[in-house]
């Protein structure tokens, strides 16, 4: 029955089908691995598929699978998308497109060598000197590396699609820091759980001994002393279009992720900058496009390399995969010279076929390209130049003559490929099976002696019709690839027994990941003690009855403008000074201060709001992804959700506002008792449980300090008394003592005294101390640091108060100046444990800075 079902549906799909197409063979016939998909699709049925789909995006969500787009005005995230619909070669067209592709990464790493050594190629005029020379992928400072390892192309990635012979042709090269293996490995592992049914009848070989591979790849590539190397991950930060797969990758193979300024050249090595020690690094995996690696000798004014590092590389104390100098391979002109180079270097012509190509800088070549314009597409052999390939056939007669003169102004800076018909392959597009475009990327790696491919990939297909339009940063829609096999095949993981195992580094703290998880603990509490102190306002708001007009009770103007103090956000409800000495009129934001709240609440541009601290905390906590677990991805996607739902909180609806308050309040709770119970306790650990507990003393005197400095009425210090406690989660305590007695010196007794409630000033300078105490001091080892005397010093403070006497008003003005100068001290010396970290362990050479403001964004290999 589902057969018969499915011819129709295959029937149904092959008349949209106006291009050769993945499913059919070179007789028009449905391919027998296709049909039994079909079989699948169609058991599941279209709805069926529909639901596989959603699935499919709400787990890419919860795992935060994202790439960055550039030039984005508003979302610079977007959310992966991945196509329910796999990609299909079998294990026999397969086995012959890995003899290519292997050919072609020896063929390259044979060129790499060659232009960064004797220069055969080029003294023999098999490839012309100024396609080399003039093109910015060539670094003659890296002429004189070479590493270790016989070959220098460890790594390699290249696009292939289905041509017009049938056969699979190569499109592109990636050599100088592939990407989209990571996100190959995802995709599986998303399809794998989301759409099982696709298991059952279909054998597909794993994506893991590739990384297993790579992994032991790397480890030969460490110092002949040092059997553990210590490697570690480079990424140019969390603004890169695939950041993503840099946080997903280091911690699935289990190396230190790092950003340029974590790392440092001192004595001939490359240092990491961790909070106990410098570490030296045995071997780089570097994401950084080659020009940005060395501001010493290649880009100036890059932020984002290691100053120093080519030279450690020539003294041979560091390995780097892939070692810069490698983006030469992916200047377009050289596929023009490919097969004359493969017959010049390997005596055998190549296996896998190009696109055509011609390189203008020949007369010849750039005769034939002007005079047929319109079937080429026009791209720039220098790829960091921001050219868009142009269709010839897309362009008026005008245009094509505007293009012909670019082009003949300088002819060297230009190749033309000829544009040729690519297969299509089933995609799920707004509820249908349909034909679109697709290219797959393959990933190699080098064992040493030979190139081992990746049984897989990662497909890209296009969102638009009739559109060769497969790039992520052009909404392409990505596809799991599966090597079919007839039958079921066994891998042997192959082992590597460390001899020295008991001297296997642990994953380093680094100065800026330590620096981020201190903030991470600060703003998380900074942004849960505004929710409180909000949530207490808002609620006496609501039940306040006034009979004063518009006036509000005095003890709420107390309360609003503890707020603006807490918030640091003048003038707010407090007002402020102008020029000429005259205060500011704040009457009319105190009778109605809805608006003003509601600012503190949505407005994510204005500092110290709830909206401006998540957006903060998010951002920081993207700084430190890797050390973040698949449930607390998972919460940090609802925050997400919550600050756009609090930003989209434009009523005047107290109840609505509580709502989504609360919503946070729970995520935030989630997010902090998620770590709070997965983390190591480790130096990370410490720093955060450190900035959590310097917060909420910070946010407590804060509060405390504006409401009772100035001496209330009896009643209205009741009620203030009450809604610190409430604040402070003390109330309860507070009743269960003293019952319906309220007294100042009773409050100040428990909320600053009390040694077992983790609210109480004392308890949090203690705890605070115990953290401190646990951070490494590598000067004075068995001596107090300057942040943990900075500690008992306010908590010596606190704990000789006199609670009489901070009570005590002056006559005239009901001034409380030893409450005030008490609480004024601590919060000094509080504020100095921040800045006494930062000197300690937060040190970087170079301030943190993002991608953008100097990673040229265009095309930086893009997937």
């Amino acid at each position: 029955m589902i057969q018969d079902i499915s011819l129709g549906l295959l029937n149904a799909y092959k008349e949209t089908i106006n291009s050769y197409d993945e499913v059919l063979d070179q007789n028009g016939q449905v391919k027998p691995y296709w049909k039994g998909l079909f079989d699948t699709l169609e058991s599941v049925g279209i709805e069926g598929l529909e639901l596989r789909n959603q699935e499919i995006i709400k787990k890419l969500k919860e795992n935060g699978v994202t790439y960055n787009v550039y030039d984005s005005n508003n979302e610079s995230n977007r959310a992966w998308k991945l196509d329910p619909i796999p990609f299909l070669i079998h294990q026999s067209e397969w086995e012959t497109i890995e003899k290519g592709l292997k050919q072609r990464a020896h063929l390259l790493d044979l060129i790499l060598k060659d232009i960064y050594g004797p220069q055969l190629l080029i003294k023999n005029a098999i490839i012309p000197a100024e396609l080399i020379f003039d093109n910015s992928g060539f670094l003659l400072p890296c002429f004189d590396i070479k590493q270790k390892h016989d070959k220098q192309l460890l790594t390699y990635a290249v696009d292939l699609a289905r041509g017009p012979d049938g056969k699979m042709w190569l499109l592109d090269n990636r050599t100088q820091s592939p990407s989209g293996s990571g996100y190959a490995l995802e995709n599986r592992i998303v399809m794998s759980k989301v759409f099982p049914e696709l298991n059952k009848k279909t054998y597909r070989s794993r994506l893991s001994p590739y990384f297993s591979q790579l992994q032991q790849t790397v480890d030969t590539l460490g110092t002949n002393t040092n059997e553990n190397p210590n490697v570690v991950f480079l990424t140019p930060g969390p603004g890169n279009e695939t950041y993503f797969e840099h946080v997903y990758l280091s911690s699935y193979l289990g190396y230190t992720l790092v950003q340029g300024n974590d790392l440092l050249v001192r004595d001939g090595f490359v240092w990491l900058k961790s909070i106990d020690q410098l570490e030296r690094v045995d071997v780089i995996i570097k994401r950084l496009d080659d020009e940005w690696c060395d501001p010493l000798e290649l880009r100036r004014d890059s932020l984002l390399g290691i100053p120093g590092l080519l030279q450690v590389i020539r003294l041979g104390n560091v390995a780097v995969l892939n070692p810069p100098g490698t983006s030469v391979l992916e200047n377009y002109g050289l596929m023009a010279f490919m097969q004359n180079a493969c017959k010049f270097l390997l005596k055998e012509p190549l296996l896998m076929p190009s696109v055509a190509t011609w390189w203008c800088g020949q007369a010849k070549e750039l005769q034939y390209v002007l005079e047929h314009l319109p079937q080429l597409i026009i791209k720039k052999t220098n790829r960091k130049q921001g050219f868009r390939s142009i269709y010839g056939r897309l362009l008026n007669k005008e245009q094509l003559e505007d293009l012909k003169k670019l082009i003949q102004k300088s002819p060297k800076d230009f190749v033309a490929q000829e544009e040729v018909s690519l297969s299509t392959t089933p995609s799920f597009i707004n509820g249908k099976i349909e034909p679109r475009y697709a290219a797959m990327r393959a990933f190699l790696v080098s064992d040493g002696d030979e190139y081992k491919v990746m049984q897989g990939g990662l497909t890209r297909s296009s969102a638009v019709k009739g559109k060769f339009e497969i790039s992520n940063q052009l909404g392409g829609i990505s596809k799991d690839t599966w090597i079919i096999t007839d039958t079921p095949t066994e891998y042997q993981e192959k082992t590597v027994e460390r001899k020295n195992a008991i001297n296997q580094l642990n994953n380093s703290l680094t100065s800026r990941n330590a620096e981020n998880l201190f903030w991470v603990g600060r703003m998380c509490e900074r942004t849960m003690a505004l929710r409180s102190f909000l949530k207490i306002i808002l609620n006496r708001l609501n039940e306040n009855v006034t009979t004063k007009g518009n006036k509000q009770p005095d003890f709420l103007i107390v309360l609003l403008k503890s707020l603006t103090h807490l918030t640091q956000s003048y003038p707010g409800f407090v007002g402020k000074i102008t020029k000429d000495q005259e205060e500011v009129d704040t009457e009319a934001v105190l009778e109605n201060p809805i608006a003003e709240l509601l600012l503190l609440i949505n407005d994510s541009r204005k500092a110290g709001s709830v909206s401006y601290n998540v957006q903060a905390l998010l951002n920081t906590i993207n700084q430190v992804s890797e050390k973040w677990n698949h449930d607390t991805r998972r919460i940090i996607n609802l925050v997400e959700d919550s600050l756009i739902s609090l930003k989209n909180t434009n009523t005047s609806n107290i109840n609505q506002v509580n709502h989504a308050l609360d919503k946070l309040h729970i995520r935030l709770f989630s997010f902090y008792g998620n770590i709070y119970e997965t983390l190591p306790r480790d130096n990370g650990f410490y720093l955060l449980e450190t900035g959590k507990n310097v917060e909420r003393i910070l946010s407590l005197i804060s509060v405390f300090r504006s409401t009772f400095n100035f001496k209330k009425n009896h009643d209205e210090e009741i009620v203030l008394m009450e809604a610190i406690l409430e604040n402070h989660h003390l109330l309860a305590q507070y009743r269960n003592i003293y019952k319906s007695h309220w007294s100042l010196k009773a409050v100040i007794n428990m909320v600053f005294l009390e040694k077992n409630l983790p609210y109480t000033l004392s308890y949090l300078l203690d705890t605070l101390s115990y953290y401190l105490s646990k951070l490494p001091k590598t000067m004075e080892p068995n001596r107090l640091s300057i942040a943990e005397k900075s500690v008992l010093e306010a908590s010596t403070i606190i704990k000789l108060i006199d609670a009489e006497r901070l009570i005590q008003v002056q006559e005239e003005t009901q001034f409380r100046p030893e409450l005030d100068q008490t609480l004024s001290q601590v919060f000094e010396l509080i504020s100095n444990v921040s800045n006494n970290l930062a000197s300690l362990y937060f040190n970087h050479s170079v301030m943190q800075h993002s991608i953008l403001n100097t990673l040229e964004t265009i095309d930086s290999d893009e997937i």
